[in-house]
């Protein structure tokens, strides 16, 4: 489990360097935060029962911030 933990990191660093090479600094940097923090858990070699219930922490907190964000946030239109 703490393998897929550092894979997962694996493939946030490749999603922050295309951000970065698109010129979408703000997702690179957020990108290049969940890089770190999913290959420095990876390393904490903690059990799968800690793993699972982190990666269901980390599922609620994004899909609770990327529905106010959209419900909130994004203007209608794409602002125009």
């Amino acid at each position: 489990m703490a393998r897929m933990y550092r894979v997962l990191g694996f493939w946030t660093g490749i999603i922050a360097v295309m951000a970065y090479l698109g010129d979408l600094s703000n997702m690179a940097l957020m990108f290049l935060g969940q890089t770190v923090l999913f290959v420095s858990l990876g390393y904490l070699n903690l059990t799968e029962r800690m793993y699972i219930y982190i990666f269901g922490a980390y599922l609620t907190v994004f899909f609770v911030g990327f529905t106010y964000y959209t419900t909130f946030m994004m203007t209608p239109g794409g602002g125009h």
